[in-house]
């Protein structure tokens, strides 16, 4: 089993392909889902936005991506797609399709957590994919 990681770094364009570096032994599927996660995390709140991102894995290979940021005001939404040739709008719809389930926790008084747990990978078939289920907490 792989040791729990944590990153913290500033969420930039040019640290997006240093975080699927960092998460290469987790899969494509983690790193995907991180990219992308982190991509919100710029395109919503900005760039240079302090984030940490956790990936743990679970005895039974289940993977939990966690990315914590400042700003518990602006919530991921999962919209669908309306234009075709759109070049951004589908970073959430990959994540849903990919992951277990996912969600928002309010994690901490000015911040949250949007974490997904994927499932185990086969060998040779990839990650089982999953029903998708959402859900927001507030703690």
């Amino acid at each position: 089993m792989r040791p729990d990681t944590t990153l913290e770094l500033l969420a930039t364009p040019a640290e997006v392909s240093g975080v699927r570096r960092a998460l290469r032994d987790y899969g494509t599927d983690v790193q995907l889902c991180a990219s992308e996660l982190v991509t919100n995390v710029i395109q919503h709140l900005g760039e240079g936005v302090p984030v940490t991102i956790r990936v743990s894995r679970d005895d039974g290979g289940r993977t939990r991506l966690e990315v914590t940021d400042p700003d518990p005001r602006v919530l991921p939404v999962l919209h669908a797609a309306v234009d075709a040739d759109a070049e951004s709008g589908r970073g959430l719809a990959l994540v849903e399709a990919l992951a277990l389930r996912w969600g928002v926790v309010h994690s901490h008084p000015g911040g949250k957590t949007v974490w997904c747990e994927l499932g185990a990978t086969a060998p040779e078939s990839g990650a089982v994919p999953g029903a998708g289920a959402v859900s927001v907490v507030s703690v």
